[in-house]
């Protein structure tokens, strides 16, 4: 979350651009807002932004920005404003309105609003029932995933997997149906059909990593049954998985995944090479991983000649040296136990983008690279006393053992080394004072740490 401080001068600063006649300085400054006051759910912000809805110069663009930006805003709270108004113009939107590539991000918005809610997002997906098909499921299935992300319910990801892989015994019914072209609604409903098919698909596997993400056995269970899909998968679940794969492994350069990912760097289809030269970034975020970066330095050299893929290889490179190696985007704190919600936002905005990379990343639209700011944060342990100054103190810095339910005080690290802070903590490390002389105020060090003086501590 950003400081209330610093926020008003966002607010004093844009609230002027936002029903502006030029449709970028509006763009600009609808998302600024929404970046600044993520998490907030500010409702004089709320109460700024929903007016572009209902203004007719609004393209569909606007739309979609205004929708990300409200959802961020109002992550997790099931505000009633933004999603009755977000529901509004949705059921105002022509057939053609909502096949267009940004149409996706307005039930983003409905979804971001009800992240983590999970049966609470029962009613707003009934009323999503009255769109027109292919546009419908994809909505359905989004707001679905969200309300249920890192729940790591498994109920879920199965009917998500199901949703993958009906694409086969779809294909059989319509070719039986262009045989036969005898009727014209039979052939309306195979467009449809294809249409559905492919648009809820790439959203189905994103949400499959997005509960997933949660747990270790989750995220490996996840893994493989991605290996069966970019196997078996159509082309659409193909382009969609080097992207979940980032997901489930958010700043941790796990070995599997940066060599499954480094194979699909080369695909023959642009689009999954760019998805996948996007997800070793994202894997790789702020670890300064001297593999990735050997990785990334070979694949600039191989797409040299192609400007876009050479693009995507350079904001992997610069997301894996994010900060000098000091950021993460990691969106679980407090030894992983706690998901944030506004970082689960950004990066699930920026991989919904990169489902239509072309169109949306590597179109006019490659802003939407700036909702990741939400997810970074610093990965330090730095501690203070009471009077809020630097205070250098011996910690062990080790890899986190699980002691749930054990008896007596068990190690809660292991294979440590003694450091003194400030510290960098990696994925997976946590960190135990190793002196007595000061007592931390919080029960998890992590980020910053006050710290106060042992009262019964003799030297």
């Amino acid at each position: 979350l950003w400081s209330r401080g610093t926020c008003r001068s966002a607010r004093a600063l844009l609230s002027d651009y936002v029903l502006h006649n030029t449709m970028l300085m509006r763009i600009g400054s609808i998302l600024g807002l929404g970046l600044a006051y993520a998490g907030s759910n500010h409702s004089d912000v709320i109460h700024l932004l929903l007016p572009v809805f209902t203004d007719s110069k609004s393209t569909m663009e606007v739309l979609a920005v205004t929708s990300i930006a409200c959802g961020m805003v109002a992550v997790g709270s099931g505000n009633g404003d933004v999603t009755s108004t977000i529901m509004t113009a949705l059921l105002e939107k022509s057939e053609s309105d909502l096949k267009d590539t940004y149409a996706r991000f307005l039930p983003l918005g409905l979804g971001l609003c009800f992240l983590g809610k999970q049966e609470g997002a029962e009613t707003i997906t009934a009323a999503l029932e009255v769109l027109p098909e292919p546009f419908r499921s994809m909505a359905t299935t989004l707001v679905n995933i969200c309300a249920y992300a890192g729940t790591g319910n498994v109920l879920k990801v199965q009917q998500l997997l199901h949703i993958c892989s009906e694409h086969y015994e779809a294909n059989e019914k319509e070719e039986k149906k262009d045989d036969k072209k005898d009727k014209k609604e039979d052939k309306d409903e195979k467009t449809a059909g294809s249409v559905d098919l492919s648009s809820q698909q790439s959203v189905a596997v994103l949400g499959i990593a997005l509960i997933a993400m949660g747990e270790e056995i989750g995220s490996e269970m996840a893994f493989r049954a991605f290996g069966h899909l970019l196997r078996y998968g159509e082309p659409v679940i193909k382009r969609a998985v080097p992207l979940a794969l980032a997901l489930i492994s958010v700043s941790n350069p796990r070995l599997n995944i940066l060599e499954t990912l480094s194979k699909f760097s080369h695909d023959s289809d642009s689009e999954v090479a760019h998805n996948a030269i996007f997800g070793l970034g994202i894997v790789g975020a702020g670890t300064n991983n001297a593999r990735l970066a050997a990785m990334l330095r070979q694949l600039a050299q191989y797409h040299a000649k192609d400007p876009n893929h050479l693009f995507m290889v350079r904001l992997a490179q610069g997301l894996a040296h994010m900060g000098k190696g000091t950021l993460t985007l990691g969106p679980y704190h407090s030894d992983r136990q706690l998901m944030s919600p506004v970082a689960t936002a950004g990066l699930l905005t920026t991989l919904l983008a990169f489902l239509d990379v072309k169109n949306i990343i590597l179109g006019k639209s490659h802003y939407l690279l700036y909702c990741l700011v939400t997810a970074i944060q610093p990965r330090m342990l730095v501690t203070f006393n009471e009077k809020l100054e630097p205070l250098p103190v011996p910690v062990r810095v080790g890899q986190a053992v699980d002691v749930v339910g054990q008896a007596g005080k068990p190690k809660t690290i292991t294979g440590f080394q003694t450091h003194t802070t400030p510290v960098l903590l990696a994925y997976g490390e946590r960190a135990e004072l190793a002196t007595e002389e000061y007592i931390a105020l919080t029960p998890v060090l992590e980020g910053f740490v006050i710290l106060r003086k042992n009262e019964n501590y003799a030297a």
